[in-house]
């Protein structure tokens, strides 16, 4: 699983800086890489209030990697522990749609309206993704907070 999670990383970084980036990965060696045309994109919406073409995608994937946007819980009470299972529960809900899961996740961005919901949104999120955690980055947000009244927002990058 490891071995695999490391080749996915490098198509990531090759998918973003090119050849180039082949560089970045291999560990003292010489390499040179070329990136093949890719299978089509896979976008996955779900159309809300009648609306034909949504703003963004809810999921994209794009050459065996799912995308997904972000969750917000946007509902009362507003908790952090309650609105990070909420989260949770709708990242996987999009990863099952798009033939991923939680254990597939390798890439997580966590973004808090208050930088002290910090602790209780890790206690919700400990050992949701498999004993091999992605990696993750989780930021405070500034001025107005997280769009739509929710406490936290997540995406994420996974396999399928």
């Amino acid at each position: 699983m490891e071995k695999q999670r490391r080749n996915i990383l490098k198509r990531i970084l090759l998918s973003v800086t090119g050849a180039a980036g082949a560089g970045l990965l291999a560990k003292g060696e010489t390499r040179s890489a070329t990136v093949s045309p890719t299978r089509g994109k896979e976008v996955f919406n779900v159309v809300e209030n009648n609306q034909q073409v949504p703003l963004f995608s809810g999921a994209t994937k794009y050459n065996g990697l799912v995308f997904i946007a972000g969750k917000g819980a946007h509902v009362e009470p507003f908790e952090i522990k309650a609105h990070t299972e909420i989260v949770l529960k709708e990242l996987e809900k999009e990863l099952i749609a798009a033939g991923s899961s939680m254990e597939k996740v390798l890439k997580v961005s966590v973004f808090l309206n208050d930088i002290e919901d910090y602790k209780g949104m890790n206690e919700v999120y400990q050992g949701r993704f498999g004993n091999k955690p992605p990696v993750r980055t989780t930021v405070a947000v500034a001025k107005g907070g997280v769009p739509g009244n929710s406490l936290v927002e997540m995406d994420c990058i996974a396999y399928v």
